[in-house]
């Protein structure tokens, strides 16, 4: 932009610092704070805590964590709670005096995956892509608010982790040999451990509970990254975090989002995002021009897309492309918008999509033999299938039901 004059210098700066990139960064910076006082494991425990059976841990903790990963990192929850499932899992087959219980290990891991990728439509704060998406619809005026996303997004979520529940239930429930799998006492064991609360993780809870209640209330006139920085702010001056801490954020993340921002902004700006999506409009089937087809059409995209780079670079470099697609067809330009946000969690299929994925498959090993015990295949496999399922749920649930209902 700078060497071919796109912008001025002032307005390439502005275009880079926006108010989507001040909240990725405060996004960064409250997780580490809050793993930092152990409230994430706290919050792990507590979900874990309902699950004495396999029903439970399917029906109640995956939707569960679904919901929790729309406002947490869901990288920082999949990488504490992977960990406790392996330890049941190693503590129900020594009980019942087996080896292995393969099945019953890639349901688990797979579960945790599934349920946290899938709760990414539920609020802007689950991930940079969805900052990304608000950033792109700002450049054309026409930003949500923190609630308004929640309202849109928030109903796919706990029915999708329903839906991957159903799925490995009816897939894995014969075949697994533990039948009295009971992660909720095995957990509580872990709670006593960690011994009571403490003041940090109190203030912690609290500073958290502020922050989203001022995005659901005040987003209009604090924007998205202004309660985030009041977060902050009430963190370091009560000492739970300093600077030390703040500046282990992954910069490079920050830097990415925000030069995504401004190349949004300058393809909206010089009219090159309207001539890709014209460009791409017109080749579509004409039952895919419009509405709900051309939801279906950009999802579809994204979300095969999403399963072979990250999240966030896919809503960056397809974002811009079809939120003028809706303004060219007429369609309101959150709909694609959210369409395209949306199928971005979607990255189920390859351990490349999501660190949540890799997180968990690295996890997943026998510390004794050294054995893969959830390979990349049983990502693949069940990957395809829950994308599929997930696909299903956003075209008929979303696009075609509830949103129907709301109206835009």
């Amino acid at each position: 932009m700078y060497l071919f004059n796109v912008f001025p210098p002032n307005l390439v700066a502005k275009a880079y610092a926006k108010d989507a990139v001040i909240f990725i960064f405060g996004i960064l910076a409250l997780a580490i704070g809050i793993s930092k006082t152990g409230l994430d494991r706290r919050i792990g425990i507590f979900l874990l805590g309902t699950s004495n059976s396999l029903p439970k841990f399917l029906f109640i903790f995956c939707p569960s964590l679904a919901i929790c990963a729309s406002f947490l990192s869901e990288h920082a929850l999949v990488a504490f709670l992977a960990p406790i499932l392996m330890m049941v899992y190693f503590a129900s087959i020594k009980t019942l005096g087996i080896t292995r219980d393969r099945p019953l290990v890639v349901m688990l891991i797979l579960a945790l995956c599934y349920a946290a990728n899938h709760g990414g439509p539920g609020s802007p704060a689950a991930g940079g892509r969805n900052a990304v998406m608000v950033g792109i619809l700002s450049d054309y005026g026409m930003a949500p608010t923190f609630g308004q996303w929640v309202k849109y997004g928030m109903p796919f979520v706990p029915v999708m982790a329903l839906v991957v529940g159903l799925y490995f239930y009816l897939t894995f429930r014969r075949k697994v040999q533990v039948k009295n799998f009971n992660p909720g006492g095995m957990v509580r064991q872990e709670s006593k451990r960690l011994g009571p609360m403490t003041p940090q993780e109190y203030f912690t809870a609290f500073v958290l509970i502020l922050v989203i209640v001022l995005w659901c209330t005040a987003s209009k006139v604090l924007g998205m990254g202004g309660p985030v920085l009041i977060g902050l702010i009430l963190l370091t001056v009560f000492r739970i975090m300093t600077w030390k801490d703040i500046s282990q954020v992954s910069w490079d993340v920050v830097a990415l989002y925000a030069s995504a921002c401004a190349m949004g902004k300058g393809l909206a700006s010089t009219g090159a995002a309207l001539w890709l999506a014209s460009s791409f409009v017109g080749i579509l089937p004409e039952f895919l021009k419009s509405g709900e087809g051309l939801c279906i059409a950009s999802s579809f995209f994204v979300g095969v897309l999403t399963n072979f780079m990250s999240d966030g670079a896919t809503v960056s470099a397809v974002g811009p492309i079809t939120v003028p697609m809706a303004t060219i067809s007429g369609v309101h330009p959150w709909m694609v918008g959210f369409a395209t946000a949306f199928a971005s969690s979607f990255a189920n299929c390859l351990i490349i999509g999501t660190p949540n994925n890799a997180i968990a498959y690295a996890i997943a090993r026998d510390p004794e033999t050294g054995e893969q015990l959830v390979t990349l295949s049983d990502f693949l496999r069940h990957g395809i299938v829950i994308t599929s399922l997930a696909f299903l749920v956003l075209w008929g649930w979303v696009f075609f039901g509830y949103w129907r209902w709301i109206g835009f």
